[in-house]
């Protein structure tokens, strides 16, 4: 099983704890190797099929924000310490920025969490925020500004129970989403929203004056 890059040292110090602890208490020891198997499989790297079009969820999770902003469309995904951590592009795109952002360490699945410590990707047009919580203070980039990366390709990783946002780009709206809040979703698997231009010919085609069948326009009054 692959695990997050450079996680295994977390494990490796619950091993040397349980080496440490043993000649004294072989419980301790027993709970530090039981805590060394659970760090292992919290930061776990599953392989994940990614789908042939639409913008794909970048973390595993629970939908548990859809918000319009100045920004653009905000979709708030809570990672429990259950969820796989590894973090993904939902779509192709280019590195603009990679910027740590100092602040608070509150719950994740709460409103408070918008204070929160983050590290945020900045892409031409769109946005993602690992977003820290109580426990998890420790965000990681694969990632560089200046690099291309596809969809679905792993950008990085958050150890322990925390958040990850995505803001979309501007022509996104809630309609073009297919999750809602409550929806679990797959990092680099579970589709939440059409491609790009799927949404660029749904808007092109709310702005056709297109004539009706009689040849007249939509909002023409009817002859006299």
């Amino acid at each position: 099983m692959s695990v997050a890059n450079g996680s295994l040292r977390y494990a490796l110090l619950a091993v040397v704890a349980a080496a440490v602890v043993f000649p004294f208490s072989r419980v301790a020891s027993g709970v530090c190797v039981v805590a060394a198997v659970g760090v292992i499989y919290f930061h776990r790297d599953p392989a994940r099929v990614v789908p042939p079009q639409g913008v794909v969820a970048p973390a595993d999770g629970k939908v548990t924000v859809i918000r319009e902003e100045d920004e653009g469309l905000r979709l708030g995904i809570y990672m429990s310490g259950w969820d796989v951590h590894i973090n993904r592009a939902p779509m192709d795109g280019t590195v603009e920025t990679v910027e740590h952002i100092p602040g608070a360490n509150k719950l994740a699945f709460t409103k408070d969490a918008e204070e929160n410590e983050r590290l945020r990707f900045e892409f031409e047009d769109y946005t993602l925020e690992q977003i820290a919580g109580t426990f998890a203070r420790r965000t990681y980039s694969y990632v560089d500004p200046g690099q291309e990366v596809a969809r679905g390709q792993r950008i990085g990783h958050i150890s322990f129970g925390s958040r990850f946002d995505m803001v979309f780009p501007p022509e996104y709206d809630p309609d073009d989403l297919t999750v809602d809040v409550g929806h679990r979703l797959y990092g680099g698997e579970t589709v939440i929203a059409p491609q790009r231009s799927q949404v660029a010919d749904k808007a092109g085609a709310a702005d056709d004056p297109a004539a009706d069948e009689a040849g007249e326009p939509r909002d023409a009054a009817p002859s006299a």
